[in-house]
């Protein structure tokens, strides 16, 4: 099946524009491993894909907290109120990528118009990308708080694409993870993988672009002819 060219670009927010890395350093203050903050992150999605999986909801701030409080217990580790409230206020002024801003310029500079869309809150969202200078190219920010279910679920990117006034054809996703890539390219989404130098998962539904960074992936995406055959897929 063949991609075009998309008319709108949403970007996964929580690690493809802004990488999680700058945690570790306060996760392992508190005696956790380095691997921590990667089995807290993939916790925190395992919890949200299992809500959404029987039509149930938690906003995503609140899963990530009862998923710190899991890792925590594990390693028997008790943190004060105010360390923990700080890492949050850490993760929401997270900064962005090196070459995110090149690629929300270039969509910009195409008259496409590019789309927020994560499982966090909109506020939250709007407030990362006002810190890291994005904002300004950026026409919606959706929250799956708008339809009450995480990605992947279908409906999360059928409302982004909603939002963005075009059909799920028309939108195309960018993201780092596999799983947010097979959700959207079921959902009938263009698709964009964020390799960072890792292999896309062989038991998910191919990509139709893959790059090494943001930038490369726009332009890739860019570079797609109405009917021309899938770049990657």
């Amino acid at each position: 099946m063949s991609a075009g060219r998309p008319r709108a670009v949403a970007f996964d927010i929580i690690e493809t524009v802004f990488p999680l890395e700058p945690l570790r350093v306060a996760l392992s203050s508190w005696g956790l491993p380095a691997e921590a903050l990667e089995t807290w992150f993939a916790t925190a999605l395992r919890d949200a894909f299992a809500l959404a999986t029987v039509d149930d909801f938690a906003p995503f701030a609140r899963v990530l907290k009862d998923a710190l409080e899991h890792i925590l217990a594990i390693h028997g580790l008790d943190v004060t109120d105010d360390r923990r409230s700080a890492l949050f206020r850490q993760m929401a002024g997270l900064p962005c990528r090196p070459d995110a801003m090149q690629a929300f310029r270039l969509l910009h500079a195409q008259g496409v118009p590019i789309v927020a869309l994560s499982n966090g809150a909109a506020e939250t969202t709007r407030a990362m990308l006002t810190g890291a200078g994005l904002a300004a190219c950026v026409h919606h920010v959706v929250s799956v708080d708008d339809v009450r279910l995480s990605k992947p679920r279908r409906e999360v990117y059928w409302h982004a694409a909603r939002v963005a006034d075009v059909a799920p054809a028309d939108l195309a996703l960018v993201a780092v993870h596999p799983w947010d890539i097979n959700g959207a390219k079921a959902a009938g989404l263009v698709t964009g993988y964020v390799s960072l130098g890792r292999p896309f998962s062989d038991v998910m539904r191919a990509p139709d672009v893959v790059g090494e960074g943001l930038r490369d992936v726009v332009h890739a995406l860019l570079s797609l002819e109405p009917g021309s055959p899938a770049a990657g897929g």
